[in-house]
């Protein structure tokens, strides 16, 4: 018997979509490569003096408001509040990509074959997962963060398992309702075994929802990066983060020092945003519902 695969998974094809999507999408891609090439090159603009070093105090007296020496002013630790923005962008990025690659290596494969296999090791998989699912991923990563320490694996491990479940879950959905489909039941019939099943007729058939997943999680855990480094269990403290940057700002935001509060926080946020927009716009050309209902 012939197997006829299934056509190409619906984020995969070409889809006309609203021009608003479209626009988000896009407004949310040029915030996103804009914060990766600063990441990227922060280390750049250093080496060749373009950017001041962010764990050397520069300033005397302590802090500096923003001035054409000191663009984004200095820290009361006489840190350039510039350079510790840009290279904050590159520890929310490893973080970011480390904790959401984590959780979508561990969530996918478990949710394929948990939705497939059926029976005892489903169930279990099940309860496990809704029962991580249930504790708030803040609260859930600061607990994993006491334990495993400070360091950027470990808070993107702490990071990560918040987000097992989600992946877990849809995939499981969509390998469910997908191995009743012809296709597979014709793999099966000519001697197809499990892992051939899973990785040539049921994985792209049950993706289709993952990009979508990875962009809105990303933007999740920069939000939870900053808040481990507020409370101190994030990154070590010489390693340029928005949330510990923002713990110091609080302090000194009684004295007057504005600007120490504002340029880490106007980066998580638009670094947040655009992920966010990125993300909405992929998930309405993945889903043609959104489309039919706008």
């Amino acid at each position: 018997m012939a197997v006829t695969r299934s056509p190409l998974p619906q984020f995969l094809r070409l889809s006309k979509t609203s021009s608003l999507s479209q626009r988000l999408m896009l407004i949310g891609l040029v915030i996103t490569v804009f914060f990766i090439l600063i990441a990227l090159l922060a280390p750049l603009l250093q080496s060749i003096g373009l950017l001041q070093n962010p764990t050397e105090s520069l300033s005397n007296p302590i802090h500096v408001p923003p001035s054409e020496k000191y663009w984004f002013g200095t820290s009361r630790q006489g840190y350039d509040v510039f350079s510790r923005t840009l290279f904050g962008a590159q520890a929310a990025l490893q973080v970011v990509i480390l904790a959401t690659s984590l959780s979508m290596l561990v969530g996918v494969p478990l949710g394929m074959v948990s939705g497939y296999v059926g029976g005892r090791w489903d169930k279990a998989l099940l309860f496990l997962m809704d029962s991580i699912y249930t504790i708030p991923g803040l609260l859930l990563s600061v607990t994993l963060a006491f334990i495993v320490g400070r360091g950027i694996l470990n808070a993107a491990i702490a990071i990560s398992i918040a987000y097992i479940p989600q992946y877990y879950r849809v995939v499981r959905n969509h390998t469910v309702s997908v191995k009743t489909e012809v296709f597979v039941e014709a793999a099966q019939a000519i001697g197809a075994n499990t892992w051939q099943v899973l990785s040539k007729y049921l994985f792209f058939n049950v993706i289709q929802s993952v990009p979508v997943l990875f962009t809105l999680n990303a933007a999740d855990a920069i939000l939870v990066l900053g808040g481990l480094g507020f409370l101190g269990l994030g990154l070590p403290p010489e390693v340029p983060e928005w949330g510990h940057d923002l713990k110091l700002a609080l302090q000194a935001l009684p004295t007057g020092i504005w600007w120490t509060a504002l340029f880490p926080g106007l980066a998580m946020t638009l670094m947040v945003v655009g992920l966010s927009l990125f993300g909405e716009g992929l998930n309405e050309i993945i889903n043609p519902r959104l489309r039919q209902q706008r």
